[in-house]
């Protein structure tokens, strides 16, 4: 009996080891190494790193990416210069689907004939974390215009707990501010992120108890109670209240903190719904709208890309997105977005 289970447990040592060294020859996602490497306040990539993304299971959109100098996927190293611009966001700015010539800084800056693009973008942040750059941008190289690319939950996501911030955000309740930095990894992470077959689990699979556990739940549920929670419920009045205070709070913050890096431009392009049809008055509470509105009073140049989208498909059938896999903006999307923040910079 012990010699079978020794057999049994060497079969399956052998297997993850055949599937380990298989996944290290395909492009794998591999170990980011983010941290606070540059300040204590922006998650980036250490300088130079290189390593590689994507997206699946069939590993889609392979590339190869390198962190440069200030620690942002980016063409090129930064240095001081008070004429480049630059453009802060998300995954949106860092688009590492994409080749380099298709993403948002070289795009912007292609746009911009030539001008600087300093891209710093981070997946999985949202507007408080672009206020913190913007500030490392001009104090260490100078940047006096800035363009942020935003997607349109970049306001409630930077309330705490919304598991998209790298470090300061509001508390929920009383909108006092708070920090809450990602904690350092422990041993078994920093040892498993090497591994080819974790990270394939883990990054392409997107394995987790939690993600198991409500599919689970969903589909344990008759098909008319899974169509009641998922069908659209009218918006309270207590709820557009609440979205306003939550909109009032985070915008009044992230002004504060950034405005005083603003020597120049602050252009903020703001992203919408992208099927070319307007959306209802309250599908988001207005607090898109009342965003718009106070970053506009704050002096800020907003965009709004939502009349680009459908001018675009009043025009063409060509989809704005990477895919149905991935919701993020294609090159042909970006490319809208990132020639209309260059006219609004070179507008007099």
């Amino acid at each position: 009996m012990a010699r079978k289970a020794i057999y049994w447990l060497l079969g399956v040592l052998g297997f993850v080891l055949a599937c380990e060294l298989a996944l290290q020859i395909l492009p794998v996602s591999s170990a980011t190494m983010t941290g606070y490497h540059t300040d204590p306040q922006i998650l980036t990539y250490p300088a130079g790193h290189r390593w590689r993304v994507a997206t699946g299971w069939d590993l889609r959109n392979a590339r190869s990416l390198r962190a440069n100098n200030a620690g942002f996927v980016a063409d090129h190293d930064f240095s001081r210069d008070p004429q480049a611009v630059a453009l802060v966001g998300d995954s949106f700015v860092e688009a590492s689907m994409l080749q380099p010539p298709e993403r948002p800084g070289a795009q912007l800056e292609a746009a911009l004939g030539g001008r600087p693009v300093y891209a710093m973008g981070a997946p999985g942040s949202a507007l408080l974390d672009y206020a913190e750059r913007i500030r490392f941008a001009h104090t260490h190289f100078g940047v006096r215009d800035f363009v942020v690319l935003m997607e349109r939950t970049d306001v409630r996501q930077s309330l705490c707990g919304s598991g998209n911030i790298h470090g300061p955000c509001l508390d929920r309740a009383i909108y006092a501010p708070r920090t809450e930095t990602l904690p350092i990894p422990g041993l078994a992470k920093r040892v498993l992120r090497h591994s080819a077959l974790a990270q394939y689990l883990l990054g392409q699979l997107k394995l987790s108890p939690q993600r198991l556990w409500r599919q689970a739940l969903a589909q344990s549920q008759p098909p008319e109670a899974a169509a009641a929670a998922t069908a659209a419920k009218p918006v309270s009045a207590e709820a557009r209240a609440r979205a306003r205070a939550e909109v009032d709070a985070v915008a009044q913050t992230f002004f504060a903190r950034a405005k005083p890096h603003v020597e120049g431009r602050l252009v903020i392009v703001l992203d919408g719904e992208r099927d070319g049809v307007p959306p209802p008055v309250d599908a988001d509470d207005g607090a898109r709208a009342h965003f718009i509105a106070l970053a506009r009073q704050a002096g800020a140049i907003v965009i709004d890309a939502e009349p680009l989208y459908r001018a675009h498909y009043a025009a063409s059938a060509l989809k704005l997105e990477v895919g149905p896999y991935d919701a993020h903006l294609n090159a042909l999307g970006l490319g809208l977005l990132m020639r209309a923040a260059a006219d609004a910079l070179r507008a007099p």
